[in-house]
């Protein structure tokens, strides 16, 4: 018995929409960042469930590519947080405007 596949594209609506109210209500630049991650692995899933779905492998190529994607995004962005972290000192989004005229 396999698992339908509503189920899988509930629990990605799920998880992208944490990771939306975390972007939107935390001003925490790391708190951010993770939930930009969220709503990758959010897309990933639903990619591999849809990829499944159609019987093809596809989405699975498509999410290897994402995680690549993700892997760099993490390293550069982790770098730039760890440079305004020791440049301002603060995390909070709202006291950063180093990239402002």
């Amino acid at each position: 018995m396999t698992t339908p596949i509503g189920y899988f594209m509930a629990l990605s609506a799920v998880l992208f929409a944490i990771g939306v109210a975390g972007m939107l209500v935390r001003r925490n630049v790391i708190v951010m960042f993770m939930s930009i991650e969220l709503m990758l692995n959010a897309v990933n899933l639903a990619f591999v469930a849809l990829g499944r779905r159609v019987g093809s492998m596809d989405g699975q190529v498509i999410v290897f590519f994402v995680i690549t994607v993700a892997a760099a995004e993490a390293a550069v962005g982790l770098a730039i947080i760890i440079s305004l972290f020791r440049s301002r000192e603060t995390l909070n989004a709202d006291e950063l405007n180093l990239l402002r005229w």
